[in-house]
């Protein structure tokens, strides 16, 4: 239980200091008093808050181009207009942006002039969900920590694309039109610091390749997966949260040592064509195998028993962690065994 805790509280750590780095970056202001004349504009067609202002609103107005930003804007918002390109030259004199919102408007590859954004050397978020994107934008700003690009047509990521994004935590291409073909073993390569990695609602048959060693969080719901290669998780030896829910993960796809990983606490496996329960790690934590075909739970399997224990390990720190299990929408006639709810003795919450 203490290692469990422990790492549970490292997890927070890591990710907390990733998110207080970003915000302090973000929230500290600029003294006014630096400002010259110019840095007060305000485009026409934009808002500028007088209690807000680095920031700069511009959504929901039938934009089709990006007005000139002043220099003073950190944060910018463009959501949800008719904007089609991405020019430098309304960027020229915006050297302090950190955040750009560019949701929900009609922005292809095409649109994007090359340097437009790699100009932006401060800016850690980019927002382009829900637009016409056929491929990841590239060159980006190297400062970058979070890029979304949900909900686009992405079927391609240029070689070579992520190289420079070392400071990349967070890369969100979930519900594009992404295939086995779109990776090359080093497509990741460069994300030294990538922590979340959502590719959910694609059309992948395969788990994506070479994967950067810093995952701890894989969403991977809604592709049409078949399997998983032995040894995969060697690779990202510290994912934490995996999500497989959606897919066509058999028993004969599974590695030989089914998920028997020490870092992962959180597993889904969801509406897929299993037909029994796969080997975890004791430090499993939460479990759904909701909606497969599984008949029967071999609690041998799923529980180390005091036969099977290191000869240094006592029963208790080394056996389950599991507190939530879902087991409904499968086949299984026979009552839960006894002996697995006396295995699972931290759980609390169980569906059947």
């Amino acid at each position: 239980m203490a290692t469990t805790v422990c790492f549970i509280i490292w997890v927070v750590f890591i990710t907390g200091s990733v998110w207080t780095r970003t915000v302090r970056q973000v929230y500290e202001l600029h003294d006014p008093e630096d400002w010259n004349e110019q840095d007060f504009d305000c485009p026409r067609e934009c808002f500028c808050p007088p209690s807000f202002p680095t920031a700069l609103y511009c959504e929901n107005r039938g934009l089709k181009e990006i007005p000139a930003i002043p220099s003073r804007i950190w944060y910018l918002y463009l959501e949800n207009n008719l904007i089609e390109t991405i020019p430098e030259k309304p960027f020229e004199n915006a050297t302090q942006l950190r955040w750009i919102n560019l949701n929900k408007n009609k922005i292809t590859n095409y649109g994007i002039e090359k340097g437009a954004l790699s100009q932006l050397k401060k800016l850690l978020f980019l927002f382009l969900e829900d637009n016409e994107l056929e491929e990841v934008p590239s060159p980006l700003p190297r400062s970058l920590e979070q890029l979304q690009l949900a909900r686009n047509k992405v079927s391609r990521i240029p070689q070579g694309t992520f190289s420079n994004l070392e400071n990349l935590t967070l890369l969100d291409l979930q519900h594009n039109k992404l295939l086995d073909n779109a990776f090359q073993r080093d497509t990741f390569k460069g994300l030294k610091n990538l922590i979340q990695l959502n590719m959910a609602k694609n059309a992948l048959r395969n788990m994506p390749p070479r994967l950067p060693a810093n995952t701890m969080q894989l969403f991977l719901d809604n592709n049409s997966i078949e399997g998983i290669p032995e040894n995969y998780f060697n690779v990202i030896p510290k994912v934490a949260f995996l999500r497989l829910n959606h897919n066509k993960l058999s028993d004969a796809g599974l590695p030989s040592s089914g998920f028997d990983v020490s870092s992962i606490l959180d597993l889904q496996l969801s509406h897929n064509r299993l037909t029994k329960v796969p080997r975890i790690n004791a430090h499993l934590q939460h479990l759904h195998l909701d909606h497969n075909k599984i008949k029967n739970v071999n609690v041998s399997v799923i529980c180390p028993t005091p036969a099977t224990l290191p000869a240094d390990q006592d029963s208790f720190s080394y056996g389950p962690h599991l507190s939530y299990l879902r087991l409904d929408g499968n086949e299984i006639r026979s009552p839960i065994p006894m002996d697995l709810m006396t295995c699972f003795r931290l759980l609390q919450t169980i569906i059947i």
